[in-house]
């Protein structure tokens, strides 16, 4: 009597999925009928799914952890995966040391900046303050050095104001 992939999954406790994967890995002669969309498995396709995955075929084991084998294949490589995890693990911890060596870097560096850009600005301050003082009594002296004349010169002397409106006369 033919079965069907998720008839011989309940039966043996296992996924779809799982009986799918070992379908994939059986060879080409040994590879279950399609009929449309769906595998038909008679007698032989379940016996050689079974033996892929370690089931016993006897039915004389009393417990069910005898029948079931564990896939050493797919042990060793969840193993692996795990290993290349701890792997990548390892790296993205350094990663995030650099990472945190390098902000605080820069935080540093952005603070040593702030305190710098207050020391120029106190010394600019301090500058122009010193170079205000002199400068204005400078110019103090120099206004009272220049009194007004007396007015001794002639009209003629002066400049005539020129007014616009006085152009078209």
């Amino acid at each position: 009597m033919p079965k069907t992939i998720r008839e011989l999954a309940d039966e043996l406790g296992v996924s779809k999925q799982r009986i799918q994967q070992i379908i994939a890995k059986l060879s080409a002669s040994k590879t279950p009928n399609k009929e449309g969309n769906r595998y038909v498995l008679n007698a032989q396709d379940v016996k050689n799914i079974k033996d892929l995955m370690g089931f016993d075929n006897d039915k004389s084991s009393t417990s069910e952890s005898t029948n079931r084998l564990v896939d050493y294949d797919v042990y060793l490589d969840v193993i692996d995966s795990i290993k290349e995890k701890d792997e990548q693990i390892k790296i993205l911890l350094e990663v995030q040391k650099q990472t945190q060596n390098l902000l605080d870097q820069q935080q540093r560096l952005a603070l040593q900046d702030k305190q710098l850009l207050e020391e120029y600005k106190t010394e600019i301050k301090d500058l122009k303050a010193l170079t205000m003082a002199p400068h204005d009594d400078g110019e103090k002296e120099v206004t009272s050095d220049k009194q007004p004349e007396p007015e001794n010169s002639t009209p003629e002397s002066q400049p005539k104001p020129k007014k616009w409106w006085r152009f078209g006369k």
